[in-house]
């Protein structure tokens, strides 16, 4: 039996983190926190600060903002925050987003340890006025659903309370 997949998906400051990292770390005593965000900016680095600050001790830390692969091959649980920053990422380099998600979905599923993936849900908002945002809320859409269908168990965290969508929760 393969290690849990665990897709939990939300809105923006929904909470999804949070639960994420709670659900991790019943995982095990150590795991990997497996960040995608750049800190590009203050308002990201602020924000990085306080997940940083939120997780505490027992946390080891892989940056993996364009390839996770490599830091999916040890034993020990890891939160993959976030799917959508990674995302983001690749659109802004120009990457081939077919074969980024194909090598992330190879990895995810050949990963030993447990894994805990946080995702946005940006598909019930209003339709964004450039064709850019609309680019990216139509991949991560796509990505959420080739996610969804590979996990052992979907999450949904709306106002911080979880919504089981598939399966069940270790």
């Amino acid at each position: 039996m393969s290690s849990p997949k665990i897709l939990v998906l939300g809105g923006a400051a929904s909470g999804k983190s949070e639960f994420a990292e709670e659900l991790t770390c019943g995982l095990g005593p150590e795991r990997l926190y497996l960040a995608t965000s750049e800190d590009h900016d203050e308002e990201m680095r602020r924000k990085i600060e306080i997940h940083v600050a939120r997780r505490g001790a027992g946390w080891d830390l892989a940056e993996a903002p364009l390839d996770p692969a490599p830091a999916l091959k040890g034993r020990k649980p890891v939160l993959f925050d976030c799917a959508t920053m990674w995302l983001s990422n690749h659109m802004m380099a120009g990457s081939d987003l077919e074969m980024a998600q194909e090598n992330l979905l190879a990895a995810l599923a050949a990963c030993p340890a447990p894994v805990v993936i946080v995702t946005n849900e940006t598909g019930q908002g209003v339709v964004p006025e450039n064709a850019l945002a609309r680019a990216f809320r139509e991949a991560q859409g796509r990505l959420n659903i080739r996610l969804a269908r590979q996990c052992d168990c979907v999450v949904q965290v709306v106002a911080g309370l979880p919504n089981i969508l598939k399966g069940t929760l270790p």
